[in-house]
């Protein structure tokens, strides 16, 4: 195979008897080689630039979580906690980068070191390549220790906002029962008497299912030995004064049940939240301990 200095046209031939493509040929002998000829070093100093921007790229995200968390400099769990912020932060770059360079540096290493005659610098590679295998490999590590905290994070962060929901929605009871003497027959109710000048009602109300609501009331019954009144479960009474602007209805609700869905967003699941007497606790958490099977079956039910 013979390649045409003017014009690169491969063929097969000589370059004396002229180029297939363009005509030109050969005015004279082709040079020798040169007795002694210098191995290429481009190939090692390829690999170990690599390795060394990846080894400085992990290390100053290191220090710039350390700089933002303030303290613990000469910690050693601080260095390992702002390593684990370090590799979250490069997870969806650095990883990618990684495995594409380890691939393209295995194969130079490789022709390095199959061809040390025409490629010099294979310390210089093997530690190029190592340098990024080892980055690759820690940042692989620090995320996997961490999946287990962060998954509990996650749980923590849906639970702190069902907790929200549900002190937002008690706040707003609570305002409703001291304007008019009672709590709301339904969330409707809520949502039109209430104001809400931020929004903060309304956007726990569309995470509250409306059926998990029940509103209680008491009615005073004397006995025929006109004892002390004891509670049934529904009252007529009006506790408010003729001033007081109580909603239509006839009926004044002293307490309420509220029971809120889980992650799955479905009422009636083991997953779900509910609130008796100002206390917001799993509906699991309550039937294993027993404290929930006083409360009516009618009550729970969406």
């Amino acid at each position: 195979m013979t390649i045409c200095p003017c014009c690169g046209f491969k063929f097969h031939g000589a370059l004396s008897s002229g180029c297939k493509q363009c005509g030109a040929r050969a005015v004279g002998e082709p040079l020798p080689r040169p007795a002694y000829e210098l191995p290429s070093y481009g190939r090692a100093l390829a690999l170990s630039l690599s390795g060394s921007l990846i080894v400085l790229v992990f290390l100053v995200q290191t220090v710039m979580a350390m700089v933002q968390r303030g303290t613990g400099w000469f910690e050693f769990w601080s260095w390992v906690a702002a390593a684990e912020t370090a590799a979250w932060r490069l997870k969806w770059i650095s990883i990618p980068v990684m495995f594409v360079t380890l691939w393209f540096g295995g194969k130079l290493y490789s022709s390095i070191r199959t061809q040390p005659v025409r490629f010099c610098g294979l310390t210089y590679a093997r530690s190029g390549l190592v340098a990024s295998a080892t980055v690759a490999c820690l940042i692989a590590l620090l995320i996997g220790v961490t999946v287990p905290a962060r998954l509990r994070q996650r749980e923590l962060a849906k639970e702190a906002q069902i907790r929200a929901d549900w002190h937002t929605f008690e706040a707003a009871a609570l305002e409703y029962q001291r304007r008019y003497h009672t709590y709301p027959a339904d969330l409707k109710d809520l949502r039109d008497r209430i104001p809400d000048p931020y929004g903060s009602l309304a956007e726990a109300l569309e995470n509250i299912d409306p059926n998990g609501y029940q509103p209680r009331a008491e009615m005073a019954v004397a006995t025929e030995q006109s004892r002390p009144l004891r509670r049934v479960a529904i009252r007529k009474a009006s506790l408010s004064t003729p001033d007081d602007d109580v909603p239509a209805g006839g009926l004044v609700f002293t307490k309420f049940e509220l029971r809120m869905p889980g992650e799955d967003k479905l009422l009636g699941n083991e997953d779900d939240w509910i609130s008796r007497d100002g206390v917001l606790v799993r509906w699991s958490d309550v039937a294993k301990g027993g404290a929930g099977r006083s409360i009516s079956a009618g009550a729970l039910q969406p």
